[in-house]
């Protein structure tokens, strides 16, 4: 079949590899270039981490983020280029003056544990248990919880190996093309100069097709700090500023909290910019002698419930959005339920996480 994806950010560029994989021919539209630099995609940690999002999460996104930590590992192992994958936990502490807060946090935790037995249990480390794991946390910090089996990702490196692998797939890549899908008319019968398919995964860049989706505004800090030795992802448990800091290879890290109802797309402000980093210092004072690389902001797509949905337009195109904070947490749920609907009026995976999927509308 002729398919074509609008938006080449994380969704676009995972179906479209996974579509020209299996012998279709595919081409992808976007409104931005090949560094997917206007994508919330690249403004993203990129942790795996299902029962730490419990807290902000129902359970439908828990769920697809089980499913997607093997899916991931299936996904990567095809790829040409190698992108840097760690599943060692995740780490999370507190000073002491938030005990409250992380005893409330943990309560949610246990209580997602209660309903979905599959998730691994959390562990609660004493100071020789957290000196055992993160010998670099245990001059500060003297109990933490540890949520084992979580993971993350390189998100750089990822997009970039998806951008080679759609390269070497023989993809149609259009840049700086911005398309919607009332410019194609597809069909099951072939048609001259038009698809059989069209995938919509524009993001926010869907608004004017699907109203109710909005933009979150979300704030990283990338940084180069050598000196840091964490191993391995560790939020920060604070009332006011929540925080994450994820270490990549060769000394880098992200760090993230900011979380505003804003489709603001300037600049990082002053105010979060040093939340962010401050935050980060009292976590390891490393930090003050790390290097900024880049402080980004960008929109996640989000809807009312803040849970992914699927909306079928006419016979032959469907729109995803609303992955919101989760992207790469629920990604490769929403890519296999993608190719489900494909293939018949339901999917499977969709009814077994809740994923909302409209019955077919009028084209927009």
């Amino acid at each position: 079949m002729k398919i074509v994806i609008l938006g080449a950010g994380l969704l676009g560029r995972l179906l479209a590899c996974e579509l020209a994989r299996t012998g279709h021919a595919v081409e992808v539209f976007d409104a931005g270039g090949p560094q997917a630099l206007d994508s919330a995609a690249r403004a993203a940690a990129a942790m795996l981490a299902p029962l730490a999002e419990s807290a902000v999460a129902d359970d439908s996104v828990v769920k697809m983020g089980l499913y997607g930590l093997p899916r991931w590992r299936e996904m990567l192992s095809k790829l040409k280029q190698p992108v840097y994958f760690q599943q060692h936990g995740t780490m999370v502490v507190w000073h002491r003056q938030d005990q409250p807060e992380a005893a409330r946090f943990a309560q949610l935790l246990k209580a997602t544990q209660t309903r979905l037995p599959q998730v691994l249990p959390l562990q609660t480390l004493d100071a020789d248990g957290l000196k055992q794991l993160e010998p670099g946390l245990a001059e500060r910090f003297h109990q933490a919880l540890y949520l084992p089996g979580e993971g993350q990702l390189d998100n750089h490196q990822l997009l970039d190996a998806l951008l080679f692998e759609l390269q070497q797939l023989g993809v149609a890549l259009h840049w700086h093309a911005a398309r919607q899908p009332g410019d194609f008319a597809p069909s099951p019968t072939p048609a001259p100069d038009q698809p059989d398919w069209v995938l919509d995964c524009r993001g926010v860049g869907a608004q004017p097709q699907w109203a109710q989706v909005r933009g979150v505004r979300g704030e990283v800090a990338m940084l180069h700090a050598p000196a840091v030795r964490l191993s391995r992802p560790t939020r920060l448990i604070h009332p006011r500023y929540p925080l994450y800091i994820a270490p990549k290879e060769n000394g880098l890290f992200k760090i993230g909290a900011t979380e505003i109802e804003s489709d603001d797309l300037s600049p990082v402000s002053v105010r979060s910019g040093l939340e962010l980093l401050s935050a980060a210092y009292t976590v390891d004072p490393g930090f003050g002698e790390a290097r900024i690389v880049e402080l980004v902001a960008q929109c996640r797509p989000t809807l009312p419930d803040n849970r992914p949905a699927v909306h079928r337009i006419g016979a032959r195109c469907l729109q995803v959005n609303g992955l919101y904070r989760h992207g790469y947490l629920i990604s490769p749920a929403m890519v296999d339920i993608t190719l489900q609907l494909m293939q018949g009026d339901q999917s499977v995976l969709a009814q077994q996480f809740e994923v909302s999927v409209s019955k077919q509308c009028a084209a927009a």
